[in-house]
């Protein structure tokens, strides 16, 4: 499995065809405490950027962009009750959403976990 990160903090752990979608902890961090997400629709087609999901702190609502394209083929109905799992587990429990990719060359321009580190110390 291979995790790629976007410059807006979110990453895709990718398994053969399907990517799981979260933010970084560094976007749960800057977020503050999460009080509320919203998921996309099972089955919505989405384009890389489209917006996918939003996520609403104490400090600001935020929203959580499709780092590739694709179909979204699950949602993590925990979050609805438990949008503290964000926080707690960023990259673990508090995912978002799983999708089938349209099309795996477009994780070229995504940044592996090192480079993602480097950029975020240069914020």
């Amino acid at each position: 499995m291979s995790v790629y990160f976007t410059e807006d903090h979110e990453w895709i752990k990718v398994d053969g065809e399907t990517g799981t979608v979260g933010i970084s902890e560094y976007a749960a961090k800057a977020l503050g405490d999460v009080v509320y997400v919203e998921l996309p629709e099972i089955g919505r087609d989405m384009s890389k950027g489209d917006e996918a999901a939003v996520v609403e702190s104490v400090k600001a609502a935020s929203e959580v962009y499709a780092p590739v394209a694709g179909e979204v083929t699950e949602v993590n109905e925990a979050l609805e009750d438990a949008p503290e799992t964000v926080n707690a587990a960023p990259t673990g429990d508090g995912w978002f959403l799983k999708m089938t990719i349209n099309d795996a060359s477009e994780l070229e321009s995504l940044m592996d976990e090192t480079k993602y580190k480097e950029y975020c110390d240069g914020l």
